[in-house]
């Protein structure tokens, strides 16, 4: 069933969704460059970019470790992605004060990636079902640095490879009704 957004707005926006089956081919360099290129156009407070995407292709050695990093739910469908990353961000400024938007700032990063990745034709799916301190230790982060979630990039696969209770997932949910998430003026009752 299509989506049918009650205003108008960009068919790229409306029609991208997180699927899970993916066909286990390796993203390519020019692909996935490509589509961390579109992460590095996101906007930022004061243009300190604190994104950082850390990556391993299917096919790499990284990829078996990057795996290790999900939750069994997610590691179970993720074997068939193209590559996996990890999203994270600078939470302070260069010379080391807070850097409160960091996560706002990534979160912008990762919608300009799963946008242009949607208009590849590719799975984006980012998940936060993550082993968050393993990530930390075995890929040597530094404290300053958030971990926010893994994404799975790759390109689209047949649902029928999904495990059976994953493929009801496979089409685009709706939103609840816009009303519902904005309000002029004070916060409302509603919200609590």
């Amino acid at each position: 069933m299509p989506r049918v957004a009650n205003h108008a707005i960009e068919p790229l926006i409306l029609n991208r969704f997180s699927p899970r089956a993916m066909n286990g081919q390796p993203l390519t360099d020019a692909l996935l460059l490509q589509v961390l290129e579109a992460a590095r156009w996101a906007p930022s407070a004061a243009n300190f970019q604190p994104w950082r995407f850390l990556y391993a292709q299917a096919g790499r050695p990284e990829f078996a470790q990057f795996l290790t990093f999900l939750d069994t739910y997610n590691a179970e469908w993720c074997v068939n992605a193209g590559a996996l990353l990890i999203v994270l961000s600078k939470t302070t400024t260069p010379d080391g004060k807070p850097l409160g938007p960091h996560a706002f700032d990534a979160g912008a990063a990762w919608m300009a990636l799963a946008l242009q990745a949607s208009a590849l034709g590719l799975v984006g799916h980012a998940m936060g079902g993550i082993f968050a301190d393993k990530i930390r230790a075995e890929l040597a982060i530094p404290a300053e640095f958030a971990i926010h979630c893994a994404v799975a990039l790759g390109h689209k696969g047949d649902i029928a490879a999904l495990p059976e209770r994953l493929r009801p997932r496979e089409t685009p949910s709706d939103r609840r009704p816009l009303a519902e998430s904005i309000a002029a003026g004070a916060f409302p009752p509603a919200w609590k």
